[in-house]
């Protein structure tokens, strides 16, 4: 099957309370429901999702760094839900994991969360209890915490991109979610890519307009491969931690599950000339994944280099070099893994596991275990050795913490909280474990967690 938004227009189409015990009074509602959008091209049946307020994505929530988030979780779905809030340096009560930080709030429940916001930046939240179907159905949306000092730019953009597996006679989203193929090798793929919602999304600028785009990754496995087309750009941010300095956009954008990206983009293309997010293909071409319509000439001349966006508090990593290493093997999953027959360090029979879904392994553990992977003393620096022995790529998402990769000669990378692995290699993270609590630390591509691609840590 093609995964290419051509080839899919060719063929188209009285419950107990849970709330967090400190809670007052009512936060603004944040409600779990059921809804009908139409997520396909209009002449297609619309698609019944799994939605914040009825909207895919959920509401944009926008607050200014340094305040205070609080949101009631209503849940209207028949079926368990939380929400996560991915990327912020959290309190490990309203990190949203059920059975780990919380229990899962049931149908009409409500579950009360509210947190500082310490970082500026492009960040999520989307739902944490089977997340592969529940993030697939619709549950995501973005969350934008704004610096004190913004950038200069004409316009702030958040474009989430996504894809959905749809049936293209029903609008149905297609699939068994239980899938043992699509848990077994790159995960749940759509037919249909699009962003905030819709498959024909499109700005419309002014030639030398500045734009500050936030992208989002919120796609259950898609690795999305991005090129700038009439627009050049500038790297300002990975997973809402700004760069130290602005990086120019030379080559592809890589955007693995859950990654964002904050680009300041000129528009440089003249009127009726194309402009455009393009995306690559399976077919290996280039399509328009967010087409710009650029309308005159805006009165400014083109601007230099942007300035850096202020940095966030803690994002040095001290100690590194003396850090205990610890290594945390990535197994499992078809092609390489499943014929081996084996899990290093697990005692179940292998097919036993398979049986029951079980198709990855983190460190010898299947599945979150009871156990952590590792313990760190408050204030510890921590260094993890991610080694990849499958033949899929998988995107490793720390809860609660920012880390930076390890580089030769010492040096450090950017700070990310998700970090794309590709097949048969590894790479090194350290963080400064100063956020008590119990932290999941999982692959991002959502059918891999749930087949056993999670671990966690805890700081005490």
């Amino acid at each position: 099957m093609s995964f290419t938004r051509r080839a899919f227009c060719a063929g188209l189409a009285g419950v107990p309370l849970a709330r967090a015990a400190w809670a007052q009074e009512e936060a603004p509602r944040l409600t779990a429901r059921a809804a009908t959008v139409q997520l396909a091209p209009e002449g297609y049946p619309a698609t019944e999702v799994w939605s914040y307020d009825g909207q895919i994505p959920g509401p944009q929530i926008r607050a200014p760094q340094g305040s205070r988030l609080s949101r009631r979780l209503v849940n209207a779905l028949e079926v368990p839900t939380t929400v996560h809030w991915h990327g912020i340096r959290i309190d490990n009560a309203m990190d949203g994991v059920a059975g780990l930080t919380q229990d899962a709030v049931p149908p009409g429940g409500r579950f009360d969360y509210a947190f500082d916001l310490p970082d500026a930046g492009t960040f999520w939240y989307h739902a944490h209890t089977n997340s592969m179907e529940q993030v697939a159905r619709g549950l995501s949306g973005a969350l934008i915490v704004e610096e004190s000092t913004p950038p200069d730019v004409d316009r702030d953009e958040v474009l989430m991109l996504d894809d959905w597996l749809l049936d293209p006679e029903t609008g149905r989203f297609a699939g068994d979610f239980e899938s043992p193929m699509m848990r077994s090798h790159a995960g749940r793929m759509g037919n249909l890519t699009g962003i905030n919602g819709r498959y024909d999304f499109s700005l419309t600028a002014q030639q030398n307009e500045r734009l500050r785009l936030r992208l989002i990754n919120s796609a259950n496995a898609r690795i999305f491969v991005l090129r700038l087309e009439g627009m050049t750009g500038w790297t300002v941010a990975l997973d809402g931690m700004p760069l130290a300095r602005p990086e120019p956009v030379t080559a592809e954008i890589v955007l693995a599950p859950a990654q964002r990206v904050d680009l300041i983009v000129d528009v440089t293309a003249e009127q009726g000339a194309p402009a455009a997010l393009l995306s690559h293909a399976e077919d290996d071409s280039w399509q328009a994944l967010a087409e710009v319509t650029v309308t005159g000439r805006n009165s400014r001349a083109a601007r230099g280099a942007p300035a850096p966006l202020p940095p966030n508090p803690r994002m040095e990593v001290p100690g590194v070099t003396g850090a205990q290493v610890r290594a945390m093997r990535m197994e499992g999953g078809a092609m390489r893994g499943m014929a081996s027959g084996r899990f290093e360090g697990q005692d179940m029979d292998f097919q036993q596991l398979v049986q029951r879904g079980q198709f990855w392994a983190l460190a010898g553990q299947v599945g979150r275990g009871d156990a952590p992977f590792a313990r760190y003393a408050r204030g510890e620096t921590a260094r993890i050795r991610l080694a990849n022995d499958t033949a899929f790529p998988h995107a490793m998402h720390l809860h609660g913490m920012h880390f930076r990769k390890v580089l030769a000669n010492g040096r450090q990378g950017p700070m990310h909280d998700t970090l794309l692995i590709m097949p048969q290699d590894s790479a090194e993270i350290a963080f400064v474990a100063d956020n008590p609590g119990k932290w999941l630390l999982h692959c991002h591509m959502l059918g891999h967690a749930a087949s056993g691609m999670t671990n966690w840590i805890e700081v005490a």
